[in-house]
């Protein structure tokens, strides 16, 4: 272990400066609150299934990608208002939020299309996507008041993970909530209201805590697209013996969000116009999890970790139908008096225990990690026609019942050829059966099955104490859900979507400089596409995209208080190599994202001015240029222009119990595009925000 200990960590701290704020270096603390004295830290999202190897320095330095740990201050400088507030800031990361809360997930990672994510999003480990073999992985995003930092890996780095990591994965990691109570509110702009608590505290030893994190949110929205958000999580934990610690959390999310599918149509956009274009769909969602983790440190050389967890996400989504003639005519949309309810809930249940072991291999220094996943997934997906008198009550025309059923178990060693040069193996295996019943088919049913194998090898190697080369080459995939495999209730006979993904970087730093640069390839040898040559089935294997690029991170200390941070994605390839868009672009695929920081910080006041420019991108496979001037279905393309926008973000210290907090977004008031969908959705326009925290 020579050479982790010879490598200068604190020096590589800024390498770590992968977004465009300030790096908080939690030296030699675990990043959970409340881990003083060996306490029970580890019974709280020390547990969790990703690993934080004890500090965020020595994270990044075993790690064989790109890895971007985000800590508790990086937020609240932030001051988001969603998870994709602060992903957008990361390298690599390409957000397309459809309102200003990301109440559904829009977000892709190294030229993978936002509009369909193949990278797998956890929560202290924990899968939240709703279904990840089913389907509709969307419709759940944490909400980032309950955050106290994130992790995103990418890279070889994400081999110990699945399914769905051919971009990589994000973690973000809950808040343990201190001894004490901390009140904090804020209001702003479009209406919106904010409060928090957080509440906890630990025995007179220091081996059990318990805590609850609560917050309610309430906004008329920007373009009237309001919502009212409730999110309660409770945590617990203990320590079982001198060996032993188990965690418990609960959580209860409800938002009811008056967003829909439909966006402004072209006229009206150009034309300045600014309104909730559907103001009575009501988009209705509720989600209970349960976690319990458990860690044994069996000796000095192993140790188990086992996660046990439950979710139920329900999703109602009621919305008109409309008149697509009389919308054209109109320039707007003009909806009918009949209603659809699309209502579907998910039901997840999994168990995964980790065994690492620390050991030799011959006379070199290995760690090993074994790994093993079950996993149920169940969704109920009803189909309930409606009119504006009945009011959410009528038929049930379509009722469906999909389920999965997984194991996946993985290995991999991470061995030190000598005090500079690490090489860590490994392989993994996802085999599922996925099945789908149609109750309104007299419980006509179909089922399908697959197994994938994805081996990856990555490495590290120490140029200098200041330096550290990294990279390796992977196989990873993203299951066809249940909708697709099943289509029609046939089987279509496909594999998982699969990707070679090949990355090799540097991190160092240089005096007040430091830097991160890396170079990725990720070759779809498979995707799944509608059509077949066999008449009997819809869809086919053998969609090949090919993606390149490079991320660049760049920290640098002006002096005086001063700091200046920045990264940029440069993806000049993300294109489709066969089909029927062969040569085109994916959508939502800029080939440029930057973000850029100006930093202050002084005894009390934190300031900081940042950039986000993000390059023009197609909204479909065609590539077309022209935005659609009509109401009619189908696929909405066009060219979205690149736009850039500032905030400026402020926080004072008042007290060591008191800060106060604000915030402008959108500073030029920008007027852009963030995506399409049926219609354009504009980017929040200008807005205010003041808040405060109180500790006691």
């Amino acid at each position: 272990m020579s050479g982790v200990n010879d490598f200068t960590l604190n020096k590589l701290a800024m390498a770590l400066a992968l977004s465009a704020m300030p790096l908080t270096v939690l030296a030699g603390e675990a990043m959970e609150a409340g881990d003083e004295d060996g306490a029970l830290g580890s019974a709280g999202p020390r547990i969790e299934v990703i690993r934080v190897k004890g500090n965020q320095l020595s994270h990044a330095h075993i790690e064989t990608g790109t890895v971007v740990v985000i800590s508790r201050e990086q937020i609240d400088g932030i001051q988001p208002l969603s998870t994709e507030d602060v992903l957008r800031r990361v390298p690599g990361v390409n957000v397309t939020s459809e309102e200003e809360t990301s109440i559904v997930a829009n977000f892709g990672l190294r030229g993978l299309s936002a509009s369909e994510s193949k990278s797998l999003v956890l929560e202290d480990g924990v899968p939240v996507a709703p279904g990840l073999f089913i389907g509709n992985d969307r419709y759940f995003n944490p909400r980032i008041q309950r955050m106290d930092g994130a992790e995103i890996l990418k890279g070889s780095a994400s081999l110990r993970y699945g399914p769905s990591t051919i971009g990589g994965v994000v973690n973000f990691i809950t808040k343990t909530p201190d001894d004490g109570v901390q009140l904090s509110g804020r209001i702003g702009s479009f209406n919106m209201h904010e409060a928090s608590i957080e509440a906890g505290g630990k025995n007179a030893s220091g081996d059990g805590y318990a805590g609850v994190v609560a917050s309610h949110a309430k906004s008329d929205g920007f373009m009237d697209k309001g919502y009212e958000m409730s999110d309660v999580m409770v945590k617990a934990g203990t320590a079982i013996g001198d060996n032993q610690r188990v965690g418990v959390k609960f959580s209860y999310h409800e938002n009811d969000a008056n967003i829909s599918y439909r966006g402004l149509l072209l006229n009206d956009y150009l034309a300045g116009e600014r309104y909730n274009p559907a103001p009575d769909d009501w988009y209705l969602q509720d989600r209970k999890a349960f976690d319990l983790n458990h860690e044994w440190n069996i000796n000095d050389s192993a140790t188990l970790k086992t996660l046990v967890y439950w979710s139920d996400v329900s999703r109602d989504y009621w919305r008109y139908n409309v008149d697509t003639a009389a919308s054209n005519a109109a320039g707007r949309w003009v909806y009918t008096d009949d209603l659809t309810g699309n209502n579907r809930s998910f039901e997840r249940f999994g168990v995964e225990t980790r065994l690492s072991l620390a050991h030799q291999l011959g006379d070199m220094n290995a760690d090993t990690e074994f790994g093993l996943r079950v996993m149920r997934e169940e969704s109920d997906d009803q189909r309930i026609r409606a009119t504006r008198a009945a009011d959410r009550t009528g038929l049930n025309d379509r009722h469906i019942v999909d389920s999965a059923d997984s194991i996946a178990g993985y290995v991999q060693s991470r061995i030190e050829l000598s005090d500079r040069l690490a090489v860590t193996p490994g392989l993994r295996v996802e085999s599922y059966q996925q099945e789908r019943v149609v109750l309104t088919q007299d419980n006509a049913s179909a089922k399908t099955s697959n197994t994938e194998f994805l081996p990856g090898v990555g490495a590290t190697f120490e140029l200098t104490p200041a330096a550290q080369l990294y990279g390796g080459v992977y196989r990873a995939f993203s299951p066809a859900s249940n909708g697709v495999a099943l289509d029609g209730l046939t089987d279509q006979k496909l594999d998982g979507e699969r990707a070679t993904n090949y990355e090799i970087g540097l991190r160092g730093s240089q005096g007040s400089l430091s830097y991160e640069v890396a170079t990725f390839v990720m070759d779809f040898s498979n995707q799944v596409v509608t059509g077949n040559s066999d008449p009997n089935l819809s869809r086919s294997n053998a969609g090949k995209t090919e993606h390149r690029g490079m991320e660049l991170a760049l920290a640098y200390d002006l002096g005086a208080g001063f700091s200046l941070d920045t990264n940029a994605t440069w993806i000049p390839t993300s294109k489709f190599k066969t089909g029927e868009h062969q040569g085109n672009r994916l959508p939502y695929a800029p080939k440029f994202i930057a973000n850029i920081g100006l930093h202050y910080s002084a005894d009390k006041l934190k300031a900081a001015l940042t950039a986000h420019h993000r390059g023009e991108q197609y909204g479909d496979p065609s590539n077309q240029v022209g935005l659609p001037t009509g109401a009619a279905g189908g696929i909405w393309g066009g060219l979205l222009p690149a736009y850039t926008v500032l905030d400026l973000t402020a926080q004072y210290r008042v007290s060591s119990e008191f800060t106060l907090f604000a915030a402008v977004k959108n500073l030029t008031d920008k007027d852009y595009i963030a995506s399409l969908r049926q219609g354009i959705y504009v980017g929040p326009e200008r807005s205010f925000e003041v808040g405060f925290r109180y500790n006691f």
